[in-house]
């Protein structure tokens, strides 16, 4: 029997690769993605194209309003999102993201008897967001294992992400050899809402440059001048 996992999917190139991952080690998926407000919600229809052709067991979509209080470009619409190249936390980082989005995985796994929460973090290319370091990754599943019922049990809460070493070119060649049709993602951080992407941002940078690394064709739509 198959072990059962959530895995947090927001539609872009990283976690549909860690969902192609969790199916080919066994697992049976639960694919979790959130309409928090964001400005790219092209990555939510996107999301459910990647859930379906992956063959997650189920796809839900949390409804969120990080919108109402703001502090990031992508929650934010008076907020530009900035061209690629800024140093530092950029202002795409949105306020304690990944520590919200896994506390609800979290409670979702509770709920499935899951062991297992797969996210698409990633250490190498990672933009510059602090919820995306090994260190906090660490602390989390600390503190998943102290607060929750199955961790009291001794069932040990397991919070995996495969992509944390990876480079983005890595990243393109493990999905591509698991069958990821990356044509389905959408990745940019404003996206229109057709799935275009803007070609400028930080994350469009990054995914153009994996493709490009790896030897692989890029089916990224881009939007016309």
């Amino acid at each position: 029997m198959s072990k059962k996992a959530v895995v947090l999917l927001s539609g872009g190139l990283d976690s549909a690769t860690v969902l192609a991952q969790a199916r080919a080690a066994d697992y049976e998926c639960y694919a979790l993605a959130f309409d928090y407000g964001q400005r790219h919600r092209a990555e939510l229809v996107a999301a459910k194209r990647v859930a379906e052709s992956l063959g997650a067991a189920e796809f839900k979509i949390i409804n969120l309003d990080l919108s109402s209080i703001g502090g990031s470009a992508l929650t934010d619409m008076n907020i530009a999102v900035p061209d690629a190249g800024a140093s530092g936390i950029p202002v795409t980082y949105v306020p304690a993201r990944n520590t919200v989005f896994l506390s609800i995985a979290l409670g979702w796994a509770e709920v499935l008897q899951a062991d297992d929460i797969f996210i698409g973090v990633n250490a190498v290319d990672y933009s510059g967001y602090p919820d995306c370091r090994p260190a906090f990754i660490e602390a989390f599943e600390t503190l998943a294992n102290v607060a929750t019922k199955a961790g009291v049990e001794g069932h040990g809460m397991h919070i995996h992400t495969p992509l944390m070493k990876l480079s983005k070119s890595d990243i393109v060649n493990v999905g591509t050899k698991l069958g990821v049709d990356y044509a389905q993602t959408v990745s940019c951080y404003q996206a229109n809402d057709d799935g275009e992407a803007c070609g400028r941002c930080d994350s469009c940078y990054l995914r153009r440059q994996g493709f490009e690394q790896a030897g692989v064709a890029d089916p990224t739509r881009y939007r016309k001048a």
